[in-house]
């Protein structure tokens, strides 16, 4: 499969972290979130950084001004992840809210979309067993809270599809992440 347009599904930290990665890999990128405010202040983020870039002579003014145009919002998550080929929630770790998301993703996503998780403290399987295609679920842990840590961590389930992880290892490379598999067996971690 290949992805061209990415969701992210909050606009936190992780979430505009993420956007960031997504515009400059050259993805279409819709960030959504319920808050206007988190939305503006991601997208000042995104720009203040992208303007660190060009200042520092890691990036042009082209590819900060292409970067700048792949990225749209919206505050309403089913209109967020319509047309996405993956779809990456970076929403607070309670299991209600993850199991409300990934119902919503499995009733209005697209066929064939890739429905990831960003979470760093839930199993993968307990809120990705509820929707139909669980091979097309799958943990992607990005580590931005170290700007010079390029890992990120793919986690397949029990069901998670090889192509599933495939497509999430190319958006990785594009995206000049160091990217590991990870299996989760049974809510536990195994290398």
């Amino acid at each position: 499969m290949r992805i061209k347009t990415i969701a992210i599904i909050g606009a936190g930290t992780a979430g505009r972290a993420i956007a960031r990665d997504s515009v400059l890999a050259g993805f279409h990128t819709m960030l959504e979130d319920v808050s206007d405010s988190l939305i503006a202040k991601a997208l000042t983020w995104i720009h203040d950084s992208l303007d660190k870039d060009v200042k520092r002579g890691n990036l042009d003014l082209a590819s900060h001004e292409a970067a700048l145009a792949l990225i749209s919002t919206t505050r309403v998550v089913d209109e967020a992840i319509r047309d996405a080929d993956l779809i990456i929630e970076t929403v607070s770790d309670e299991l209600e809210m993850k199991l409300e998301l990934f119902t919503i993703f499995d009733k209005f996503a697209k066929p064939n979309a890739i429905f990831a998780s960003n979470t760093s403290t839930l199993s993968i399987s307990d809120f990705s067993d509820i929707v139909i295609a669980r091979e097309r679920c799958v943990g992607m842990r990005f580590f931005h809270y170290d700007p010079k840590a390029n890992l990120l961590e793919i986690v397949r389930t029990n069901y998670t599809s090889d192509e599933t992880v495939a497509a999430c290892m190319e958006v990785a490379k594009r995206m000049s992440k160091i990217s590991v598999v990870i299996s989760e067996k049974h809510g536990q971690i195994a290398w």
